[in-house]
């Protein structure tokens, strides 16, 4: 029997090391969740969604996005490399390249065909435009490419950019109503895709429509259910309860499902078909499911903060929540897999709210100001000197500024002491104020992270606190203050104590905290500070 110990320790062995790690990590953006969702809606929300998490895991209440712009795509992007769009390279959902003279979509790559059934343009999206490594990547590399990476999301940046280079899948929303991909990811859908796609599910949502989850006197955390402050869902007659969803399908297609809560429902739906036909966490090596819930952007977006519409998304979401983590107990195992939860950006309050209630603020907006600063160009050089404007920057000619022998060094100034004039604007750093940034300006230095010298603008400005570039109605994010930086961080499940910290913790601390959990090479971009709460066991 003596000859046969060798191979019981090794298998042993084998056994203890497979512990070390979970079988399913499930990582969860919320788009546009600001940490005061959890405190405002608390007393509404069951007991098994966010309570359950809260309760059970651990909770960071302190934790911020470190750079401008807090956009989708950077934030996505950030969560998921450890690092900022300086290396990255993802500094806006799209921005203007200098080198090609057009605009660039995060996610685009016309080298990739569409799977699915959506569009050209839907579909023709990968990574490319990545530059950093993804927890998500290391985890393939780190497995010799056995653990399995897929990315879930109505957005196609909120399920691409998370699973990252080398994942097996990234499936997103089509306003076809089918989940598509791209050929970056293999030569066609997976049977399974295809037969989820064929039942067409999303139309049991939009036949139910939506009402109230709760009675409407439930909804005292939030105004009127008309209000002058927001917009209204594809164009109907008034944003009020309840809404038919059949209607709004049938004047244009099924991305009408994006705008109402029913949206995360499905994609927890197409979740639920991943795990179950591709194994997800059903042996011993670790998977990785990317998942990002995308409605709760477009009903902030169009809705605002203080709609009954945002709170009924987030109700509904308390519950999508818990039932997927009741799946994931069934399926999975309690004890087997690792949830984290946090979002990729926060977001304002409307502008003129904020001003109807005595706060000297308003809403901006992108076209005038555009306009302005030509004509600021045109009166004091003779000749519209911005080659582009957009996400905080401003991109100077400099082939014009070279052809009539102007000191770029002196246009420059120029374009920021008039920019200083406006009584919206804080500050406005060049691009050689950026590069020098010591670290000692707060604003400068988020703004510095978020630089990538080949891609930004020769000036970028951030507004007064409260100032938003959009709309009347609704709200938007992006800039570098608290109420679009202050998002959520739930760890639950696997080797997670239950705790909380209040301490500041910045996004960017996510990524090498799962590398060093999942006992993984650092992505490559990260600066490696980690959240030590929730390391060890």
């Amino acid at each position: 029997m003596k000859k046969f110990r060798p191979l019981v320790f090794l298998l042993f062995a084998l056994n203890l090391s497979a512990q070390q790690r979970p079988k399913l990590v499930v990582g969860i953006v919320v788009d546009q969740m600001k940490m005061e969702y959890l405190y405002r809606f608390q007393n509404d929300f069951s007991d098994n969604g966010f309570k359950r998490l809260m309760n059970d895991g651990f909770t960071f209440y302190n934790m911020h996005y470190n750079y401008l712009p807090t956009y989708t795509a950077p934030g996505h992007a950030s969560i998921y490399t450890g690092t900022t769009p300086a290396i990255h390279g993802i500094v806006s959902n799209e921005w203007y390249s200098r080198t090609a003279k057009k605009d660039v979509y995060c996610t685009d790559d016309a080298s990739v065909q569409t799977l699915g059934g959506g569009t050209k343009e839907e579909g023709e999206m990968s990574p490319k435009n990545l530059q950093a490594t993804t927890v998500t990547d290391e985890l393939r590399l780190s497995t010799n490419f056995k653990g399995k990476v897929i990315g879930i999301s109505m957005k196609d940046r909120g399920s691409i950019l998370p699973a990252g280079h080398f994942a097996n899948w990234a499936f997103w929303y089509s306003k076809t109503g089918n989940f598509i991909s791209s050929t970056f990811y293999g030569e066609k859908l997976p049977d399974w895709v295809t037969e989820f796609n064929a039942k067409k599910n999303y139309m049991k949502y939009i036949n139910q429509g939506w009402n109230l989850l709760k009675p409407a006197a439930i909804y005292d955390e939030s105004l009127a259910d008309d209000n002058p402050y927001e917009g209204k869902l594809y164009k109907v007659d008034k944003p009020v309860f309840p809404y038919d969803l059949k209607a709004m399908y049938e004047k244009n297609d099924a991305g009408v499902l994006r705008v109402t809560p029913f949206g995360n429902d499905f994609i927890v739906d197409f979740a639920k078909e991943a795990i179950e036909k591709e194994g997800l966490g059903k042996d011993t090596v670790t998977d990785f499911l990317a998942v990002s819930f995308s409605s709760t952007d477009y009903v902030g977006h169009i809705l605002g903060p203080r709609s009954m519409e945002l709170q009924d998304t987030y109700l509904r979401l308390d519950l999508t929540i818990a039932d997927f983590l009741n799946y994931l107990d069934k399926t999975v195992g309690k004890g087997n897999y690792l949830v984290f939860l946090t979002a990729d950006h926060a977001g304002a309050e409307n502008a003129r709210f904020l001003k109807d209630n005595k706060y000297d603020i308003t809403n901006l907006g992108g076209k005038e100001m555009k306009k302005e600063i030509k004509k600021f160009s045109t009166d004091t050089f003779g000749e519209d000197l911005i080659e582009e404007y957009g996400s905080f920057n401003v991109y100077l000619n400099k082939e014009k500024i070279k052809t009539k022998n102007l000191d770029l060094t002196k246009v420059k100034q120029a374009f920021k002491d008039y920019l200083m004039t406006q009584n919206y604007i804080k500050r406005v750093y060049t691009e050689e104020e950026i590069l020098a940034n010591s670290g000692a300006d707060y604003h400068l230095n988020c703004i510095a992270k978020g630089y990538d010298a080949t891609q930004n603008g020769d000036l970028i400005f951030i507004y007064k606190p409260g100032f938003i570039e959009y709309g009347a109605t609704g709200t938007s994010h992006g800039t570098t203050y608290s109420y679009d930086t202050h998002v959520p961080l739930l760890f639950y499940g696997w080797n997670i104590k239950k705790g909380e910290s209040y301490d500041r913790k910045v996004i960017t601390e996510i990524a090498p905290t799962l590398a060093q959990k999942l006992k993984i090479t650092l992505p490559n971009g990260t600066e490696s500070e980690v959240l030590t709460e929730v390391l060890g066991k």
